[in-house]
């Protein structure tokens, strides 16, 4: 079986409308695509330094899609987010994180993405092995009640003297603590970029009021508007859940009608209702594809291929950069984990899946 069949057979159903989809509302000759010489397109006319360049240059050139123009990377950071327990006792191994950094080296990707303590106990064995990605801020379940915020939880210093190429930070957007947090992290990258390392922002929405009929926190044009956000304060990389609905702040305006600022051209001209084009959207926020978009994975489940391949469709033919997927791999023995990130960037890699 070939490979392209492969990616058809675990598409299913969805395979004629996921490969065979044609009319975007807004055409791939409008955006950024990727590209071999990525960095040097998008990035040789800004004001990224020359070590900036380099370690992009890095990122982008590492791992099994070196030098495609596209990006896999292993997140691990849910011991803080989600709980160590509830993490990894499916797969007691990575309590230990070398065996994170061992994944991503296994795996193919082109970078591991962890924090201070996983990367920082293991950075002299493998920090010149595969680029290094800190993750600088946290959301913590220990205070009583939980609230939902994302917390420093080191300083950019630390990861340049880890030999980190990267630095990841969330923002919190529509959340109360969303200033706050846009002026911690856009300081933060200014520094990163001072010190010589890139910057990958997870624009995420987080707001009570955005779940009405269904859950607007992955509404095209509420994490496209987040992604503009966060290209706003120079981030490098947009990290954004793939879309799975439009119309977050038609919805929450029916109830709070001096909410956001909307033009109706949005929902007909610039977007329809196929996931692909709802993903070229978000792709449109990130200045049109200048600063590259990479979806998250999502949550592990019984279809763990079957979904990575299909969210790497949608985004590749969107004309997205990539995946960043961690529980779909490591909740998992880790040759299996393994596998399951070739598969994703086979599709990267399979020039019969085209960008829509």
């Amino acid at each position: 079986m070939s490979q392209y069949s492969e990616i058809q057979k675990l598409l299913g159903n969805d395979a004629e409308s996921l490969l065979g989809f044609s009319s975007p509302k807004i055409k791939k000759d409008q955006i950024h695509l990727p590209r071999a010489d990525w960095v040097e397109h998008a990035f040789s006319a800004s004001d990224r330094s020359n070590r900036v360049l380099a370690n992009l240059q890095r990122l982008y050139g590492s791992g099994r899609l070196a030098n495609t123009g596209y990006v896999s990377i292993l997140p691990v950071d849910q011991g803080i987010e989600h709980s160590a327990g509830a993490s990894f006792a499916k797969n007691p191994i990575y309590f230990d994180g070398e065996n994170i950094v061992k994944l991503a080296i296994e795996g193919g990707c082109n970078a591991v993405c962890s924090t201070f303590g996983v990367l920082s106990s293991v950075s002299r064995r493998y920090a010149h092995k595969i680029p290094f990605m800190v993750k600088i801020n946290h959301n913590q379940l220990l205070t009583y009640p939980n609230i939902g915020d994302q917390v420093m939880y080191g300083t950019i210093k630390q990861a340049a003297d880890m030999g980190c190429a990267a630095v990841g930070a969330t923002i919190y957007f529509g959340s109360p603590e969303t200033n706050r947090q846009i002026i911690e992290v856009s300081q933060a990258f200014q520094m990163a970029h001072e010190q010589g390392m890139a910057t990958v922002l997870w624009c995420y929405t987080r707001n009570n009021a955005f779940k009405k009929d269904k859950d607007y926190h992955v509404s095209a044009d509420l994490t496209g508007q987040a992604n503009h956000l966060g290209v706003t304060i120079c981030a490098d990389i947009i990290k954004q859940k793939l879309p799975e609905n439009n119309g977050g702040y038609l919805a929450i305006q029916q109830t709070e009608s001096s909410y956001g600022k909307i033009d109706k051209r949005m929902y007909t001209d610039l977007c329809s209702d196929h996931p692909i084009d709802l993903t070229r959207y978000q792709v449109a926020n990130c200045y049109m594809g200048r600063i590259g978009l990479i979806n998250s994975g999502g949550p592990s489940g019984n279809n763990d291929f079957a979904e990575a391949v299909k969210t790497a469709v949608i985004n590749k033919r969107a004309g997205g950069q990539g995946l960043i997927s961690g529980r779909k791999a490591f909740q998992r023995d880790i040759n299996e984990g393994a596998k399951l990130l070739h598969t994703i960037q086979d599709v990267y890699l399979n020039k019969e899946v085209t960008i829509a």
